[in-house]
């Protein structure tokens, strides 16, 4: 008799878990065409090795040039645009495939000449003019020259400590605007 028990029991237990389970209940805060992102973040090791190798595929590119590149027809073609394939085919039919490869070494040297004017930006290269975003740049008292990391909210002068500060409060009028004019932040309205 112990077996037949022992089913009911198991039976009654499986009942009992059907009914606690929360799995088939709808989940009204769940939006029901949501998926998990396939996108992936990257860290920075993975975006500067993606970037190297973006600018060795082009630089490649262009090292990969018509110049270097063998012509097919009786003459060599030069890179400056001054001959075509076409015209230096001779009578043999144009190679379009040459052709297009040439104009597009064309357009990647002009471009490059047009971009080597100044140092190209990036994640190998520190080679990059100073920054003027304002938060970086120093902010010096306008009436000592010491590092001034307050500024006063009246006249809007900056200023290195508090005896500094007792100085500009006593100021005549009109000079305040003056040590402004001098830096550069003097604002007229009309």
């Amino acid at each position: 008799m112990p077996p037949a028990a022992n089913t009911a029991n198991d039976e009654a237990h499986q009942q009992l878990l059907n009914q606690l389970d929360i799995g088939v209940l709808p989940k009204p805060f769940r939006n029901p065409h949501w998926k998990p992102s396939q996108r992936r973040n990257k860290n920075l090791k993975q975006i500067i090795s993606e970037n190297s190798r973006k600018e060795a595929s082009v630089l490649a590119t262009q090292a990969n040039s018509g110049a270097t590149t063998p012509f097919t027809g009786a003459s060599a073609a030069a890179t400056d645009g001054s001959q075509t394939p076409a015209e230096g085919a001779g009578n043999k039919a144009p190679n379009l495939a040459q052709a297009s490869q040439n104009l597009s070494t064309l357009v990647l040297e002009k471009n490059a000449r047009a971009y080597a004017t100044g140092p190209s930006v990036t994640y190998t290269n520190i080679e990059s003019a100073p920054s003027l975003n304002p938060a970086h740049q120093r902010h010096y008292c306008d009436l000592t020259g010491l590092p001034a990391p307050y500024t006063d909210p009246k006249t809007r002068l900056r200023y290195h400590d508090k005896e500094i500060f007792g100085v500009i409060r006593h100021l005549a009028q009109g000079v305040p605007e003056s040590y402004l004019e001098a830096r550069g932040a003097h604002t007229v309205l009309k």
